[in-house]
C-alpha cells in the first residue's frame, strides 16, 4: 500500500532532474545543428552528416523529455508509461474511481464503518463523490463517459464518479473534475457523513467541521478485480471534533458494534489480520490506510489544503 505514496514522493523529488535533464538534451540537440550548419557551410566533409545524425536522434530523445516534463504527478507519469510500453491504447478506456474519505480520529484511534455493498469489511466514513445531471450530459457530450459495469448500478451508486475514460481523455478529464461546480465539492461533503454515521443511529451531530488534508492518488494499475487499469482518486478531510462530539466518541470508543469499530494504524496497515495469531481474517478495507495521520505529508496538497468547512446536516 505504501509504494505508490513512495513512487508519488520520488516523482515530485525528480521533477527538477526531469527539467534540467530536457534542457541538457535540448541544448546539446541544438548544438549539434549548428554543427551541422556550420560544417555545411564551411564544407567540412564528413563532419555534417555525423552531426545530423546525432541531431536526429536527440530530436526524439528531446520531445520525450518534454511530454515528461508536464506528467508532474505519479499517476500521469505511469499512464505515459502505459502508453509507450503498449500496454494501453489512446483509445482503450480506464476505470476512474473519484471519492472522498473522512479522516475521524480519537487519541490514536479512528473510527471505520462497515461496508454496505457485502464485503463484511469496515471502511472510513465516505465514498464515491456525485455529479448532477448537468455534469452528466457534459461528460456524455465531450468525454463519451461509460458507466462502471464493476458495481451494480442502483439508487445508491447512480450518478457515482465511478466511470471508464477513454486514456487519451484522462488528463482531460481530472481537470474538468477539479474545475466543474456541478458536483459534490469540499464546501460539503455530509451526504456519505449522514447516511453511514447519522442514518445508521451511531453518532447524532448537528453539525460537523472539516478540514481538507489532501489529495491521494493511485497509479494506473490492472484491477484484479475489475479486469482492466483503473486510476483511484481520494480527498482525505480531517473532523473537527468539538468538546461535545469528543466526549461522544470516546464514549462510542468503549462500546462494542457490529456497525463500527475504532482502529489504530497497525490494524489498519494490515487489514485487520493478526500477525502471529489464528486471527486471519481480512476484516478492514484496504484503502483504508489513506486517512492515516502519517500518510499526510505524502498527500497532493492544492489551492484548498488546510481549509476548513462546516456543515449544518439538520437540514
Amino acid at each position: 500500500m505504501a509504494k505508490a505514496f513512495i513512487r508519488e514522493r520520488r516523482g515530485n523529488k525528480y521533477l527538477v532532474k526531469k527539467h534540467l535533464k530536457c534542457i541538457i538534451i535540448s541544448l546539446i540537440t541544438i548544438f549539434c545543428f549548428l554543427i551541422m550548419v556550420f560544417a555545411e557551410h564551411k564544407k567540412i566533409i564528413g563532419v555534417a552528416g555525423i552531426a545530423g545524425v546525432f541531431a536526429g536522434f536527440l530530436v526524439e530523445k528531446a520531445l520525450k523529455c518534454m511530454q515528461d516534463c508536464t506528467d508532474i504527478t505519479g499517476w500521469q507519469q505511469s499512464l505515459r508509461y502505459r502508453l509507450r510500453k503498449g500496454d494501453l491504447k489512446k483509445q482503450d478506456l480506464i476505470r476512474i474511481s473519484f471519492a472522498y474519505l473522512f479522516r475521524i480520529r480519537i487519541g490514536n484511534k479512528y473510527l471505520l464503518v462497515k461496508n454496505t455493498r457485502g464485503t463484511q469489511k469496515f471502511q472510513p466514513v465516505g465514498g464515491a463523490y456525485k455529479f448532477n445531471e448537468i455534469e452528466k450530459r457534459y461528460l456524455e457530450d465531450k468525454f463519451y463517459i461509460n458507466c462502471d459495469s464493476g458495481i451494480k448500478i442502483d439508487n445508491i451508486s447512480k450518478n457515482d464518479y465511478r466511470l471508464k475514460i477513454r486514456a487519451q481523455d484522462l488528463k482531460k478529464f481530472v481537470r474538468r473534475f477539479n474545475k466543474t461546480n456541478h458536483r459534490e465539492t469540499l464546501q460539503d461533503l455530509s451526504r456519505e457523513f449522514r447516511e453511514e454515521l447519522i442514518s445508521t443511529g451511531i453518532l447524532n451531530f448537528s453539525k460537523i467541521e472539516y478540514k481538507y488534508c489532501g489529495r491521494h492518488f493511485t497509479e494506473i494499475e490492472f484491477s484484479k478485480h475489475f479486469r482492466c487499469y483503473e486510476l483511484l482518486m481520494a480527498d482525505i478531510v480531517e473532523l473537527i471534533l468539538d468538546s461535545e462530539q469528543e466526549e461522544t466518541l470516546n464514549e462510542l470508543l468503549n462500546l462494542n458494534s457490529d456497525k463500527y469499530i475504532f482502529a489504530d494504524s497497525n490494524e489498519i496497515n494490515s487489514c485487520g489480520v493478526e500477525s502471529g495469531t489464528n486471527e486471519l481474517l481480512e476484516d478492514i478495507a484496504d484503502h483504508s490506510y489513506k486517512i492515516l495521520q502519517e500518510i499526510g505529508p505524502n498527500l497532493l496538497h492544492n489551492k484548498y489544503y488546510a481549509k476548513t468547512y462546516e456543515v449544518d446536516i439538520t437540514q
